[in-house]
């Protein structure tokens, strides 16, 4: 049997740039688009050392079979963090660092991560001090968070750039589906009220059974492959701009982290298909037509499943508050926030006390001016 085991990279092989002019390391830089050497200033811009490559649609089928061509797999040195489980990549001569994702200590492994490789990617349009911005004024927004922890934030505390993984999907589809529709009209009826007897309109639904058909094809149907962040707080941090995604180079990355994916492929797909179900039975709706609609069955045939792999940047921080550790995430592409928030239970007792206060005051105006 032939051995299509991957070879690791070389240390030092993997995202490093060195700089023309002074051999100094480059980064990317969200603010020019370019890599930038820090050393001496020298700029270059950004190009794939590889083969440069279309970013094409992967058969799902094959995928899960484990038939991929070997040149759509790669292998790269990850550390697992030993508190929320998240696997980030990290440069050969690191050794330990801190979680960007709950600010645990982390000694790196030197253990490698087999996976699918990036077709494409988004790449930074915010830096550093601008993602610090965007969430110091979120937190200065929010109502009855503690005083300490926004000072906290803002002393400028290090943010860490994360590429995070996700799946997308693109899928024909064609339902049958069986239901009722309703049809809203009004009978006449007397009541009696105080003491009077008065016509009143009630509404009542007629339902008539129906059946049909609908079709749609989902077009890069987008699911977070990370499980390293609360997913209702990244995914409140949608929508993407994902017309601009570019074939994946690993000079985007230069500066910046990445994530592995935790969530496989097939778990990616069943997400998926929750997001698909969800827009067919509005499309049902729709068909059915009428004032009302009850849907009594949908069966579902997909076809023609595929798929990329791509990175989405996140500017990340983790604080680590009164013992609790509070983590914020912001959209690198829009400059979305969301995060995790603790409440100052001094500053709700007071907001009671002083609307219990003003109540009172009310009651008693309103109760001079009766009397």
């Amino acid at each position: 049997m032939t051995d299509t085991t991957l070879t690791p990279p070389a240390p030092d092989a993997e995202h490093r740039f060195p700089c023309d002019t002074c051999g100094a390391d480059m980064r990317f830089s969200p603010q020019t688009g370019q890599m930038v050497c820090d050393f001496c200033g020298n700029t270059e811009q950004v190009a794939d050392p590889a083969t440069p490559h279309p970013m094409r649609e992967l058969d799902f089928r094959r995928a899960v079979a484990q038939q991929l061509p070997q040149t759509e797999m790669e292998e790269t040195r990850v550390a697992s963090c030993p508190n929320c489980g998240a696997q980030v990549e990290f440069d050969p001569a690191v050794h330990a660092t801190e979680c960007p994702f709950c600010a645990t200590p982390v000694v790196a492994d030197t253990g490698v991560h087999r996976h699918i490789k990036p077709a494409g990617l988004v790449p930074f349009v915010l830096d550093e001090p601008a993602a610090h911005k965007a969430m110091s004024d979120w937190l200065g927004s929010l109502w009855f968070a503690p005083n300490g922890l926004s000072a906290y934030a803002r002393k400028g505390r290090k943010m860490s750039g994360i590429y995070v993984p996700y799946w997308t999907f693109d899928a024909d589809t064609r339902s049958r589906y069986t239901g009722q529709r309703g049809t809203v009209y009004y009978e006449s009826r007397r009541v009696v009220r105080n003491g009077k007897s008065q016509t009143v309109q009630v509404q009542k639904v007629r339902w008539r059974s129906v059946s049909g058909r609908v079709a749609r094809f989902f077009d890069d149907v987008l699911v977070m492959a990370s499980t390293s962040l609360p997913r209702p707080y990244v995914e409140a941090l949608e929508p993407w701009e994902l017309g601009q995604l570019v074939p994946y180079s690993p000079a985007f990355l230069a500066g910046f982290r990445a994530e592995a994916y935790q969530v496989e492929l097939d778990e990616g797909f069943d997400h998926a298909r929750v997001k698909m179900d969800a827009v067919i039975a509005r499309d049902v709706r729709f068909d059915i037509g009428g004032d009302r609609q009850r849907i009594s069955s949908i069966d579902t045939d997909v076809s023609d499943v595929t798929f990329k792999h791509i990175l989405l940047p996140v500017w990340m921080a983790a604080y680590k508050y009164r013992g609790e550790t509070y983590r914020f995430v912001v959209n690198g592409q829009s400059g979305r926030v969301q995060g995790e928030r603790p409440w100052s239970w001094i500053k709700i007792t007071l907001a009671v006390i002083a609307a219990l206060i003003v109540a009172g005051i009310a009651a008693y105006v309103y109760q001079t001016t009766q009397g």
